[in-house]
């Protein structure tokens, strides 16, 4: 059965009643980590299974398991980790999947929800933090705390289109920020300083500015040198956010 389908068919309607229950499975090898999952759980919707194996339980011969919910207690790799998700996502195809741990890097994290992780709770949250936080995945939402989630949107934010001028030399000049590249090809239409400025809703003691810099990384002595530059290596790369010009 599709999991979206599994998802409003089962999961959704049971979500709703405050009486539902979720059964539960913990792949924890470790007994007394296993323990105390165990009674954080206990009393909420959240019931641990009886299945004491603590390994990856196969739910794939049937389309009529109640909704099921996975804690990943495990120390692995980032790789190790992506390999268990797979396997999971193929035996328990209507599973939800949480992975519980501490210090994994923001691309990582993002890696994982690609391969079907639903969840990540911190060992830090509280009972009251991790049981919402669990309610929400049953409901079919991604969970991430919110320092990770901050994370990966710096990382997103900080991640600027650049192109790289290189000189007839073969030495790598540095990197042009994306409002250097505008100036540059505004430059290549033979664009004044008041016309650029206008243009890019700048002021013209900014253009000049950037002007400076771009003359500094091109190693050009004047803004005609800089535009014959871009004329020739950028205009075909236009459509390129990453580019290499080469001299």
């Amino acid at each position: 059965m599709d999991q979206d389908v599994v998802y409003k068919a089962q999961i959704l309607p049971l979500a709703r009643d405050p009486l539902y229950h979720v059964t539960t499975y913990l792949l924890c090898r470790n007994t007394l980590l296993r323990t105390g999952i165990a009674q954080l759980l206990a009393g909420s919707h959240f019931v641990p299974s009886d299945d004491a194996s603590a390994g990856v339980p196969d739910l794939s011969a049937t389309d009529d398991n109640p909704p099921t919910l996975i804690l990943i207690c495990e120390s692995l790799s980032p790789e190790g980790y992506g390999e268990l998700l797979g396997e999971l996502k193929e035996r328990c195809p209507g599973a939800r999947l949480v992975l519980l741990a501490d210090h994994l890097e923001p691309q990582a994290i993002g890696q994982l929800a690609k391969s079907g992780l639903n969840g990540l709770c911190s060992t830090g949250m509280s009972q009251e933090a991790m049981l919402k936080a669990l309610e929400l995945v049953m409901l079919g939402e991604t969970f991430l705390p919110a320092s990770v989630a901050f994370a990966l949107l710096s990382e997103i934010s900080e991640q600027k289109p650049k192109v790289t001028m290189i000189g007839g030399d073969g030495a790598a000049a540095n990197r042009f920020s994306e409002r250097e590249i505008q100036i540059l090809r505004l430059l290549t239409t033979g664009a004044s300083n008041k016309l650029i400025a206008r243009e890019l809703g700048l002021a013209e003691a900014t253009v000049k500015v950037h002007i400076k810099a771009i003359l500094r990384k091109a190693k050009a002595e004047n803004r005609t040198q800089a535009a014959m530059w871009a004329s020739q290596f950028l205009a075909p790369a236009a459509n390129s956010p990453d580019v290499v010009l080469a001299g």
